[in-house]
């Protein structure tokens, strides 16, 4: 019998996610059969995705990833096509009819999170990382200003379905700089919009290596929110406001483009059905402050 990791049983409570468990097992069998894999039990923390340990008939050490179909996922393998596993995991396949990635495996696979050089070593870690993730791109990713106009139209009954959680003032402030950088951008390049600790492992091909990608085509300015906004490095607004000065001014992007984007995608991220997470709306309010 499958077991599910504990973060994905979230899934049961719809319609549409117990329609996926129960066609998972018949979608594992095939990428088995396809790749000839066998699998060790699935890893646990994955929240849109089960994912698999495994090994090809020739040794080969590996890792199988079934995808919930998910929007801001639904690109991941052509984004990782597109880096061709510069400073990030290697797709190794693709099963689009299973929703299924064959990818390498990064060994030992620590977080950055977790190690234990602390928040200034993996904020060099991640800098580093970035400008090598920024290639021109256009379709079929989704550019940023049509993300962006599609949180603009969703907050304001977000906000109302979860309550009005907090200050209207603070949403206004996120929809306005949404609306005001939407449609200025710079050069469009490809960004992983969800790029944190727990989405860079250490590996032996390079010392690092990022893994699932939430790909969308905008300026460089967006990628830096989700590290601003990294719970993991520091919660604080003295941790939130260091880390949007540092990135801005190592990586030459406009410090107020920066802190105004993740404002924007901070508070959009900010709703899970009908509640707020306390936690991102205090790093949106410090960032409307800083």
């Amino acid at each position: 019998m499958l077991r599910i990791p504990s973060s994905l049983t979230w899934i049961e409570r719809s319609s549409a996610g117990r329609a996926w468990l129960a066609i998972l097992p018949e979608r594992i069998s095939a990428c088995v059969g396809r790749w000839s894999l066998r699998l060790d039990a699935p890893y646990e923390g994955s929240v849109v995705s089960i994912v698999f340990p495994a090994t090809r008939a020739d040794g080969t050490r590996v890792v199988l990833k079934l995808q919930y179909p998910h929007r801001e996922s639904d690109l991941e393998a052509e984004a990782l096509r597109a880096w061709r596993g510069a400073g990030c995991v290697q797709l190794l396949d693709h099963s689009p009819e299973h929703h299924a990635l064959l990818l390498e495996r990064c060994e030992p696979g620590e977080h950055l999170s977790a190690a234990g050089g602390g928040a200034d070593e993996a904020l060099a870690v991640l800098t580093a990382l970035l400008p090598r993730l920024w290639i021109p791109e256009g379709a079929p990713f989704t550019p940023l200003a049509d993300e962006a106009s599609r949180w603009i139209a969703e907050m304001p009954h977000e906000w109302a379905r979860a309550g009005r959680p907090f200050e209207s003032a603070l949403l206004d402030a996120a929809l306005v700089s949404l609306d005001r950088l939407h449609g200025t951008q710079g050069e469009q390049v490809l960004v992983h919009q969800d790029l944190h600790g727990d989405n860079v492992l250490r590996a032996t091909r390079e010392p690092w290596l990022v893994i699932d990608p939430k790909p969308l085509v905008g300026e460089r300015a967006f990628s830096l929110a989700p590290i601003i906004r990294s719970y993991e490095f520091g919660h604080s607004r003295t941790e939130v406001v260091r880390r949007l000065d540092s990135l801005s001014a190592t990586l030459g992007v406009d410090r107020e483009r920066a802190r105004q984007w993740a404002l924007g995608q901070t508070l959009a991220w900010a709703f899970d059905g009908e509640r707020a997470m306390e936690g991102h709306v205090e790093t949106a309010r410090w960032l409307w402050e800083a």
